[in-house]
């Protein structure tokens, strides 16, 4: 197994549970850049900041503070501890399955000798029945603009950057760009979001991007859409942008624009491993076509998320041991972006089940109107359900709000079970709860909506 991020070590275990021998190669800590520098240390980032907007509201609660101090390189400290802990545990995980473990960059220089590459030489590793990629990504940049963690920053910088900037420019509106411009945003940087695309969270519902855009912008986060960035340079408070829609200056620029496979150096062009659009082409077992040589995650295509990562490495370790994998359902991959509100989504977006020539019908229902959202004071979003009119198969659900990331598997599951609005409607949700609103929205798309 070479790379031990989400899918590698996830492919590892399973692999290990089955009962092969398992080497896992990996050139940094085990848990990859999710684990340690992307998924987790964000995720410790955003609930400082959630803990920081509490504080700040603290009087709509009867509660005074006073003398509040929002330690910012505090909290990257406490973030690091984090992922740290979690890195331990893949340790842990990998010990208890007997999982060997070789630190160093491994490269093919057969379809089943992986030459590792370490501090202390190089170790060659030998597969006796395959052997499996899982190199991840790494962040891009735009052309001609390098990322030197000091000016231009990516995401990997950010989460170790214990100085936080007075201001910044953060390039790309996607998940990492929204998620980074609340962080900052919570501990006081002026931030300014471009994106080149008409709307902020792109792949997104358009009713989900405009209520954000909304929210991230009384908070007083610039959006700028439809911007096309044609220099990044040394000049102002720090660094220039311009723009085909006006010169912004800051401290520091975030580049946010996306993440490209690793692919390079992993020996794939010399065994003639088969690529499509900077991707290794994958069967559904995850094999590439070389035979006896996988490949999962980020290095496979979209969507680069942890979680389809672990689904794709537990498909291939099955297919290795010789079972029969259910392959991954790439239609029913939920997608969550945690700022505040939270989004969620899973399947279709209401323009693509109508591009899709489906007659829908629509449920909508707004968390000011859910009793527990209202007891905690997190009204902000709504639950939307896009159904087929005549049959009620779920196409597609997105939720902005509070917990939304936990809320979206209720319609995981559902999907997976094939589950039509009728069978959700009828399913009894504990009151009071977040969730409720799931069952109204479901509720509206039959014209039965109880609560508005």
């Amino acid at each position: 197994m070479v790379g031990t991020g989400p899918g590698g070590y996830v492919s590892a275990i399973r692999a290990a549970q089955l009962g092969l021998t398992v080497a896992t190669v990996e050139d940094d800590r085990p848990g990859g850049v999710c684990l340690n520098w992307g998924c987790i240390p964000t995720k410790a980032l955003l609930r400082n900041a959630e803990i920081v907007h509490l504080f700040e509201k603290a009087e709509t609660f009867g509660i005074t503070v006073q003398g509040m101090q929002a330690d910012y390189a505090a909290a990257v400290q406490r973030s690091r501890g984090v992922a740290d802990r979690m890195a331990k545990g893949v340790e842990f995980l990998f010990r208890k399955n007997k999982i060997t473990l070789f630190p160093g960059t491994g490269s093919l220089t057969s379809k089943n000798v992986v030459d590792v590459k370490g501090k202390d030489g190089v170790t060659t590793l030998e597969a006796g029945r395959a052997v499996i990629l899982g190199t991840g990504s790494e962040p891009k940049s735009l052309p001609g603009v390098a990322i030197d963690e000091k000016l231009v920053i990516s995401s990997n910088g950010a989460v170790r950057n214990e100085a936080k900037p007075k201001s910044i420019v953060i390039i790309g509106a996607g998940a990492v760009g929204v998620e980074f411009a609340d962080v900052y945003r919570s501990y006081g940087v002026e931030v300014t979001l471009l994106e080149a695309l008409p709307r902020i969270v792109p792949i997104e519902d358009e009713e989900v991007s405009t209520q954000l855009t909304r929210s991230l912008s009384r908070r007083g986060i610039t959006i700028k859409t439809g911007v096309k960035v044609s220099a990044v340079k040394p000049g102002g408070a720090g660094v220039v942008i311009e723009t085909d829609g006006g010169r912004f200056e800051a401290e520091q620029v975030l580049m946010a624009v996306g993440r490209g496979a690793r692919t390079k150096g992993v020996g794939l062009e010399a065994l003639g491993v088969t690529m499509e659009r900077g991707f290794v082409k994958v069967s559904p077992t995850m094999e590439t076509s070389v035979k006896g040589i996988y490949a999962i995650g980020d290095m496979a295509g979209a969507p680069l998320l942890a979680h389809k990562a672990m689904a794709e490495g537990v498909v291939a370790a099955e297919a290795i041991a010789g079972k029969n994998p259910r392959p991954v359902d790439y239609g029913n991959v939920p997608s969550c972006t945690y700022c505040r509100p939270q989004v969620a989504s899973i399947g279709l977006t209401e323009a693509q089940a109508k591009e899709g020539g489906r007659e829908v019908a629509i449920g909508k229902f707004p968390f000011t109107a859910n009793g527990k959202a209202v007891a905690l004071g997190e009204t902000e979003g709504f639950v939307k359900v896009i159904a087929d009119k005549k049959t009620g198969e779920i196409l597609g659900v997105h939720i902005l709000g509070a917990e939304a990331t936990e809320m979206i598997h209720e319609f995981a599951v559902g999907r997976t079970l094939e589950a039509t609005v009728d069978e959700i409607m009828h399913t009894i949700h504990a009151h009071p709860t977040l969730s409720e609103a799931a069952l109204e929205a479901t509720l509206a798309v039959l014209g039965q909506a109880i609560h508005i």
